[in-house]
């Protein structure tokens, strides 16, 4: 991609924070009825849970309006991350039956792995909105500590990623080579700070890697922003977007020929890397818990709604294009990866934000549907799950690897992930929650 186009898109992040803080400013004050708050989001966000009005309510003594994403649990953001589930199960199967090049539809089916910023965005959202909301409402301190966030975190994650590391390790045969120190690496989501560290069946858990990563960081962040409350809550913006522009301009150093980092090791899927997409969640958790401006007022009709993701979806659809960017599974440049992560992570802002800046009580029909609820609710176990459900899918078949036969492989792996994710939550991710987190 041109030069100009990842530096456009790198100094496009503070500029979308300053735009934002600015989109975020009042409009006129309506009086809105109370919204009961959800008791599945008390726990992470206990101080938003005590009155239905929002911080600048409490500042003015007038009621403002409350979004959708201010507080509580949101159905439909659990829909999106199914859609995006099936998305990255999608380019899994398209790269192996060689359907992820050619055409402009099969560059898509090449691209949908790119909704993992939809997950990474979502994370951030969730455990950000708290922190925004202490900050608007001029709290001191931070809204959670952290040694019960951080305990929260493994225990969603670990259980089921942790018996997913044994299951590759002795069940996939060319597994069986693999020493103590390959498993202790992935069973501490450490893999991707070494050289060549590709295991069959746990591929995928990088990403797993670098949400462990910003689990591990974002108390940082939030205790450095502690102090930006109350009136100068007005620069938390800003400063998310600066994070944010800190992964856009990561890819762009050249670390190992400075000799920072060592060679071998794969730059572009470090955590520094991904702070944009994380950034883009932050970003809707700020516009969420402030006065309801310009932005929520985009997102009250729902024609209004589909041009957010129409606009979202028009971002995934130019990362295919093969003027700009490399096609299927090729090593891009630092300023094409910069220029790609820019664009997924304005998808992922353009995905959510119109369910999150919504006026409290909006309905999502599709998306809160009960097929979708379901898979959004199984669709971290599908995720940990799907490539060996695709490994086995090509024997079941009677299919050779690489064979283009998409069509047969991917509601084979499709139907068996939903199946095992769903088990995967019913008999370990519960049970595990239940166990060790039981007033969580």
């Amino acid at each position: 991609m041109r030069p100009v186009a990842a530096v456009a898109l790198a100094g496009g992040a503070v500029a979308a924070g300053f735009a934002a803080r600015r989109l975020a400013q009042p409009a006129q004050p309506t009086a809105a009825a109370p919204t009961p708050v959800d008791a599945s989001d008390t726990a992470a966000a206990p101080d938003t849970a005590e009155a239905p009005d929002t911080a600048a309510a409490e500042a003015t003594g007038v009621q403002q309006p409350r979004l959708a994403g201010a507080r509580g649990h949101l159905p439909a953001l659990e829909g999106l991350r199914g859609l995006a589930a099936i998305g990255i199960i999608t380019t899994h199967v398209a790269f192996v039956t060689r359907m992820s090049y050619g055409t402009p539809v099969r560059r898509l089916y090449g691209r949908l792995d790119m909704l993992v910023a939809v997950f990474f965005a979502k994370t951030g959202f969730l455990l950000w909105r708290a922190h925004s909301d202490h900050a608007r409402r001029d709290r001191s301190g931070t809204a959670r500590a952290v040694i019960p966030y951080l305990r929260a975190r493994l225990v969603r994650i670990m259980p089921a990623y942790s018996v997913l590391v044994a299951v590759a390790m002795v069940l996939l045969p060319q597994n069986r080579i693999n020493g103590p120190g390959v498993w202790l690496r992935n069973l501490t989501l450490t893999q991707i700070y070494q050289r060549k560290f590709l295991v069959s069946g746990l591929t995928h858990a990088w990403s797993l890697a670098v949400e462990m990563a910003y689990y591990l960081a974002l108390p940082a962040l939030w205790t450095g922003l502690k102090n930006l409350r109350g009136d100068r809550a007005r620069w938390r913006l800003p400063a998310v977007g600066a994070f944010g522009l800190s992964g856009l301009l990561f890819p762009l150093i050249p670390w190992q020929r400075l000799r920072i980092l060592p060679r071998g090791v794969n730059v572009q899927i470090l955590p520094p890397a991904f702070s944009a997409w994380f950034a883009s969640g932050m970003l809707l958790a700020e516009l969420a818990t402030a006065r309801p401006g310009l932005l929520a007022r985009l997102s009250r009709a729902s024609s209004a709604r589909w041009g957010w993701w129409a606009t979202g979806a028009g971002a995934l659809l130019a990362t295919t294009s093969t003027r700009w960017f490399s096609e299927g599974f090729r090593h891009p440049s630092g300023r094409e990866y910069a220029a790609r992560n820019g664009l997924t992570a304005a998808m992922a802002f353009f995905f959510l934000g119109p369910v999150v800046l919504a006026p409290a009580g909006t309905r999502f029909r599709v998306l809160e549907s009960p097929p979708l609820q379901a898979i959004g609710r199984w669709s971290y176990g599908i995720f940990l799950w799907h490539l060996i459900v695709l490994h086995y899918a090509f024997p079941l078949t009677r299919t050779a690897l690489w064979t283009r036969r998409m069509g047969v492989i991917w509601p084979v792996t499709v139907a068996g992930s939903i199946a095992v994710g769903a088990a995967s939550y019913r008999f370990i991710e519960e049970p595990a929650r239940k166990l060790l987190s039981p007033h969580a």
